[in-house]
């Protein structure tokens, strides 16, 4: 289960950050996680619950916003919503397209309170 190796590295940014910035205690995170990352936020959620227990972040509420896919076709240069996987361009039916979004895993952002 990848979703353990992504909230360890969570944790550990989130610890550093903290202590970086003189805080003692981390009140929420929002993470972005892009589709094509194959992450099932239910398990990132369960995970956060279990390695942030009797932590600085025990408590903390995670948001996770799922950020879609979208490509642009490099025949006609039309942005496009990529459904089911499908790098199908909707304005000339191509299929040579380059990711725009889809593949974040990052923390957008996190609150804290300070000691």
């Amino acid at each position: 289960m990848h979703e353990t190796a992504v909230v360890e590295g969570l944790m550990r940014i989130l610890g550093e950050q903290a202590k970086k910035n003189g805080a003692v205690r981390v009140v929420s995170v929002r993470l972005k996680i892009g589709r094509l990352r194959g992450i099932d936020s239910r398990q990132i959620r369960l995970a956060f619950e279990m390695f942030a227990e009797g932590t600085f972040a025990e408590g903390a509420r995670l948001d996770i916003d799922e950020v879609g896919v979208t490509a642009r076709c490099r025949d006609c240069g039309t942005v496009f919503e990529v459904a089911n996987y499908r790098f199908v361009c909707s304005g000339c039916g191509g299929s040579d397209a380059e990711v725009l979004t889809g593949r974040e895993l990052h923390i957008e952002s996190f609150e804290a309170t300070r000691g």
